[in-house]
């Protein structure tokens, strides 16, 4: 049995194994985590123990277990198989940096095993599960983003290929997000240029992600109220090809006109190229 399969397939109940049932008999009397504690049980009794413990929700206490193995019999396949269930013991428990750590040993130790896939999936969990706000630093998400990444590189016939795809967009989405958040706050204290300058890395570097639109019509506030219409017109061109049945549209085109302007691609700026490439498709 893999590693995987001892995950996804972690037996429901108490575990009835002769060799647990012995070691739980002597919990009692005989402190598991005491120096030694350990050394008279063989690997499989140690294991069986840290699938018990992950069983009942104590993560922590599994990966002590898994992770004992791997210090008492460092060359036997169960330590191997222990690795990658300490890894997934401390990202149930949430401790994200212990995890990261036992993955990133699976993925060293034992690069071409079956299971090195779901350990540098692991690995990526690890940083994208703590991305839980766009206020937050964003270093997680950009590590999490290179670790999904070579999830869907390095093991594309993987069945974590498929999730870590999905996740990737969502992470990329969020640091779109907190861009547009700053550009916002920017934009609200009629710091235009610096409005400018953040919802032009979402047009440029996020075109694919859902916050484009916006970001178009707040180029289009931005640069109307510098007086730089030529700007404003082309951000509202780019708006009205690609959105033009969203609210954001809506709201420039209404912005637009009521100046005496109509979206479209005036003059040589950024947003010019922006136009060439998206609409007539002159990069090709």
């Amino acid at each position: 049995m893999s590693g995987r399969s001892s995950i996804f397939k972690l037996r429901k109940g108490l575990v009835t194994g002769v060799f647990v049932l012995g070691l739980m008999a002597g919990c009692g009397a005989l402190d598991t985590r005491a120096p030694g504690a350990l050394e008279a049980y063989s690997a499989q009794e140690i294991f069986e123990r840290g699938e018990f413990e992950l069983e009942r929700g104590q993560g922590d206490d599994a990966a002590f277990y898994f992770g004992e193995i791997e210090r008492l019999y460092p060359y036997s396949e169960w330590a191997k198989r222990a690795l990658i269930m300490q890894a997934f013991s401390y990202h149930r428990d949430k401790d994200y940096p212990n995890s990261r750590a036992a993955a990133q040993r699976y993925i060293d130790f034992y690069p071409a095993d079956s299971d090195a896939a779901y350990a540098q999936y692991l690995l990526a969990l690890s940083y994208y599960d703590q991305i839980d706000e766009v206020g937050r630093d964003q270093g997680l998400t950009f590590q999490a983003l290179q670790a999904l990444r070579v999830v869907i590189e390095r093991y594309p016939e993987s069945e974590y290929a498929r999730s870590s795809v999905l996740k990737f967009d969502l992470a990329f989405d969020h640091l779109a997000a907190k861009e547009m958040e700053i550009g916002r706050y920017y934009l609200k204290r009629d710091h235009f240029a610096a409005s400018i300058n953040r919802f032009r890395i979402v047009v440029e570097d996020f075109q694919t992600t859902s916050h484009t639109p916006e970001a178009l019509h707040r180029l289009v506030e931005a640069y109307l109220s510098l007086g730089l219409v030529e700007e404003a017109q082309t951000a509202g061109a780019i708006l009205g090809y690609n959105y033009q049945s969203t609210e954001w549209y809506e709201d420039s085109f209404a912005l637009l006109t009521g100046q005496g302007l109509e979206p479209k691609s005036i003059g040589d700026n950024w947003l010019s190229a922006i136009y060439r490439q998206m609409v007539r498709g002159e990069w090709l």
